[in-house]
């Protein structure tokens, strides 16, 4: 299995810059397989997202499709894949980023009691509290 970055996975799918996009689809069209899926991790999606709104003024609705997509082929596998269906979903409805609900979700997973943040949209999705003011 081999390790995919964010800028391999926005050269494969944005394709604004040939000679890197024509590397990024041989590397993961010729490594990448069912068998042998190329790893994805929870960081390397937030920043995708990030990156495919910010960078390249995505709406939710486009960039929600691109993530679905990679969760869906066999021949990506995404670290915490269940954490990042359910993010995408609060995504696409909700108006908090999409790391505030998979760093959300993913604490909850993993046992946090609560998630503290100052991030008033964040904490509006029921996944965190606000850290109190004395």
């Amino acid at each position: 299995m081999i390790g995919l970055d964010t800028n391999v996975l926005i050269r494969y799918i944005v394709r604004d810059d040939q000679p890197q996009a024509a590397a990024a689809t041989k590397l993961i069209e010729s490594r990448c397989t069912s068998d042998d899926p190329g790893l994805i991790n929870r960081i390397v999606l937030c920043e995708l997202v990030w990156v495919l709104g910010r960078g390249y003024e995505y709406d939710r609705k486009m960039i929600a499709r691109v993530v679905r997509r990679i969760l869906t082929v066999q021949e990506f596998r995404v670290d915490g894949a269940e954490s990042a269906w359910r993010a995408i979903s609060l995504f696409e409805q909700g108006k908090a980023d999409f790391a505030d609900y998979l760093i959300g979700l993913s604490n909850h997973d993993d046992k946090a009691e609560v998630t503290y943040t100052f991030d008033r949209t964040a904490a509006e999705s029921g996944l965190f509290k606000l850290v109190p003011r004395s």
